[in-house]
């Protein structure tokens, strides 16, 4: 890499603990220069909260925290079409926001890093918001991701289970189309960014749920049982925690059980 040129790692973070954070994450953090961060309104002020307490503990410096407020999402579409047009649209503002931090917070032959929960392959934009930034060419920047802990496999930790069985898959999808994984009924399924609580439509038959909130935080919340025995009592404390914080992110994984994979 010569002198001049930017460089920026894109680190997973995991889901909330510091104690999460990889030797390759730690390393990275002590490497970087500017941290950028996208910051999503006061309601979501721990979240910042967090990055600020595991920098203290694994990065204590020299570096500069740049802090931006995240583009606003439209959050109204509900069809496929509109939702997709709404992500694009929020995608494209992001990456002028990034781009415009990045050619003026980070000088030429500095590192810079965003910190992204969870692992940045799995269900976040950062790594396809910087692709558009370098395709555009208006700046110019190396960079690297360094894996995290996921939301997924904290979750199945959590609840000391592992996420698929002998010989089956394991499916890994949004709520919006739960229902159309849950008709193949082949394997265990993963389900994230639920904000229309799918599976009470499927609270019948022999499906056991396991599923977390805020997890490896201080506020993590845990459920398990059978999907129709908690199904009321999931919506209930996600209601309530929603309520308190202003925000939720939950997890959960769906297992059907039958005679050959009984319950756990």
């Amino acid at each position: 890499m010569g002198d001049e040129i930017r460089h920026i790692a894109v680190i997973g973070i995991g889901s909330g603990d510091p104690d999460q954070l990889t030797l390759g994450a730690v390393k990275a953090m002590r490497r970087t220069d500017v941290f950028f961060v996208l910051e999503k309104g006061p309601e979501k002020s721990s979240l910042t909260r967090l990055r600020r307490n595991m920098l203290a503990e694994h990065a204590p410096g020299p570096h500069r925290v740049v802090r931006a407020e995240d583009p606003w999402r439209d959050r109204t579409q509900d069809e496929p079409g509109g939702y997709t047009d709404a992500v694009h649209d929020w995608r494209r503002r992001r990456a002028d926001l990034c781009e415009r931090l990045i050619r003026e917070e980070l000088a030429p032959g500095q590192r810079g890093a965003f910190l992204v929960w969870g692992d940045p392959s799995l269900y976040d934009s950062t790594l396809a918001v910087l692709g558009d930034v370098t395709s555009r060419g208006n700046v110019t920047f190396s960079y690297e991701v360094i894996p995290g802990i996921s939301s997924v496999s904290a979750l199945a930790a959590r609840h000391r289970t592992g996420l698929n069985r002998v010989g089956r898959p394991i499916h890994i999808t949004p709520g919006r189309r739960l229902a159309e994984t849950v008709g193949n009924d082949d394997g265990d399924i993963v389900v994230m960014l639920d904000a229309h609580e799918s599976f009470r439509h499927f609270a019948t038959g022999g499906t056991w749920i396991y599923w977390g909130a805020y997890i490896g935080t201080p506020d993590e919340i845990l459920i398990s049982g059978p999907l129709g025995d908690v199904a009321e009592e999931i919506r209930r404390v996600r209601a309530a925690a929603r309520a308190e914080h202003g925000w939720i992110m939950d997890t959960y994984l769906l297992r059907p059980c039958s005679d050959d994979f009984p319950r756990p």
